[in-house]
């Protein structure tokens, strides 16, 4: 089973949740968290397939980061 570690976080300037992982390549946006985390479970696997990578068996790891702001 191949396994896929998706970084998830909040842009606060751009008011969107972002998903990302450079093996896939995968780069995502949505205003909704949820929504997001649909689209990334929809679009791995045709990233994978388009870029000749395994997509059978896939397990995604989503990983939120959490940002500290200094004021």
């Amino acid at each position: 089973m191949n396994e896929y570690q998706i970084t998830i976080a909040f842009d606060d300037e751009a008011q969107k949740w972002y998903a990302q992982n450079d093996d896939i390549p995968l780069i995502l946006e949505d205003s909704s968290l949820d929504s997001l985390i649909k689209r990334v479970k929809l679009s791995a696997p045709e990233m994978l397939e388009m870029n000749n990578m395994s997509h059978t068996g896939v397990r995604l790891l989503f990983r939120m980061e959490a940002q500290t702001v200094m004021v």
